[in-house]
């Protein structure tokens, strides 16, 4: 199974596409989660024609996305567990909120986003993955985003784009 995963698009106008190097994986995933920070539905709608999508909503994300999807949620997919969350609060870095978020859960995974930093860590024997942004990359010098696969084992990477 072929997963992507992004988050922050931060797309404030319907008429604004996607990246095309984030469609020719969107082309063939089976799966495809977003860390939250949509900012339309607009986005929601692209990404739902290249197959089944998972969310929650960010911090600027108004009520037509919070009507979409939740702050927190955990799937199951291939006998992986897989939190998500996008992050943002008060105090503590982004890592530790997002691992407290889900405290006392047995997770294989908590994917989540904010930061617009790719990260791939473990936290004990939870794998962390923030996929970055594949439409704002900040000061960092490459828009990324992520492609998770599962077989017998959890594999992650990014994809970093300019």
């Amino acid at each position: 199974m072929k997963v992507v995963v992004l988050s922050d698009t931060h797309m404030n106008k319907p008429e604004k596409r996607l990246p095309e190097r984030l469609i020719v994986e969107l082309e063939t995933a089976d799966l495809i989660i977003h860390g939250g920070d949509w900012k339309i539905p607009e986005v929601y709608e692209q990404l739902k024609q290249y197959g089944t999508v998972e969310g929650v909503y960010g911090n600027v994300d108004g009520e037509d996305i919070r009507a979409l999807f939740p702050a927190k949620k955990v799937i199951e997919r291939e006998g992986w567990r897989i939190g998500l969350i996008h992050g943002h609060g008060e105090k503590k870095t982004t890592e530790k909120r997002v691992t407290e978020a889900f405290e006392g859960e047995k997770l294989d995974m908590i994917i989540f986003g904010h930061s617009h930093l790719p990260l791939l860590r473990y936290s004990g024997k939870t794998m962390l993955f923030n996929p970055g942004s594949p439409t704002d990359k900040r000061r960092l010098p490459y828009y990324s985003f992520g492609i998770l696969e599962f077989n017998n084992q959890l594999k992650a990477e990014h994809i970093f784009f300019k």
